[in-house]
């Protein structure tokens, strides 16, 4: 059912930005708010505004249609297993392990980080998005590794320009099929949706703009081919990693969408861990800077390939 709002913006929000008076004013989440600015549904003192980071002041009207969300709110759940690397009163840093669901969604709407975040820290649930409360970025269910949470409305909004600037440091250790042949490279290709499968991502020259930049730490060239790489995300659609090395021919050990095994070599997860994760301090401004090694399972599998983290590209 659609609502209407028509409402003077109070004292309280002047200077705020679009997207967050919408989804203030609306109870709706700030991707939906996003959704309603961009396809021009926001009106502010009788103008339609496109950008979600407009400032607007105290005084002016706005004025907009949306349809209330009537999906449940996540719930705390204590028994949720993951290791907090960082916490602050702005920011939570986590090391997600493989197999743990980021937030609640279209068939998992419990047992996620989101759940078990908000058993630790019930402040978040107001930060964001209300049905992934905290949540900037995220990390494929069966990629493990670092993730940043916003602990705070000024953290959130900090990391999200953070983020769409380009400043967030995200780089992944992977293990692909086959020998890369060149030591370094960067795959700029966009990625939209697949045109044969909705649920699949693709290289497609009407996607959104992608780039990943990469580096081979070893290579092993008898079968089973397979290198080591550290990757770089410059920026961060869905499966991008993934999509991208399958994209130039050496697709991720254990993705079953976007490769196949070759040689026998399979493994029972996407071999994909978010290694390093750096970015600056909502409040003081201080670089944030943290590194976890890949998990027991893959690194057995990496050793079990006579691949050396500590060698340089050969």
């Amino acid at each position: 059912m659609a609502s209407v709002v028509d409402e003077v913006i109070p004292a309280a929000l002047d200077g705020e930005r679009l997207d967050r008076v919408v989804a203030m004013l609306s109870g709706c989440s700030r991707s939906e708010a996003k959704e309603l600015i961009a396809a021009g549904s926001v009106n502010v003192d009788g103008a339609s505004r496109s950008s979600r980071v407009t400032r607007v002041n105290a005084g002016m009207r706005v004025t907009f249609e949306f349809h209330a969300a009537e999906t449940a709110l996540p719930a705390a759940e204590s028994q949720i297993e993951f290791e907090v690397i960082h916490s602050d009163s702005q920011v939570i840093v986590v090391n997600k392990p493989a197999g743990l669901v980021v937030h609640p969604g279209a068939g998992r709407p419990v047992a996620t980080l989101v759940n078990g975040l908000l058993a630790r820290f019930p402040d978040i649930a107001d930060i964001g998005d209300c049905h992934r409360p905290g949540i900037v970025h995220r990390l494929d269910a069966t990629t493990s590794g670092l993730l940043v949470v916003a602990r705070s409305g000024d953290a959130y909004d900090h990391l999200v320009d953070a983020l769409a600037a380009r400043t967030v440091m995200r780089l992944y250790t992977a293990v692909s099929h086959g020998v890369a042949a060149d030591d370094r490279g960067v795959i700029d290709a966009p990625i939209g949706r697949s045109s044969r499968r909705r649920t699949k991502m693709a290289v497609a020259a009407d996607g959104r703009d992608a780039v990943t930049h990469y580096e081979v730490i070893d290579r092993r060239y008898d079968g089973p081919a397979a290198t080591l790489l550290r990757c770089r995300l410059e920026t961060g659609r869905t499966h991008q990693i993934r999509v991208h090395l399958a994209a130039i021919g050496h697709p991720v050990v254990g993705d079953v969408i976007y490769g196949a095994s070759r040689d026998g070599l399979t493994f029972d997860r996407v071999a994909l861990h978010a290694t390093e994760l750096a970015f600056s301090h909502p409040v003081t401004g201080a670089t944030m800077h943290f590194v976890q090694p890949p998990p027991t399972d893959m690194a057995t599998l990496i050793n079990s390939l006579g691949l050396s983290s500590d060698e340089s590209p050969d």
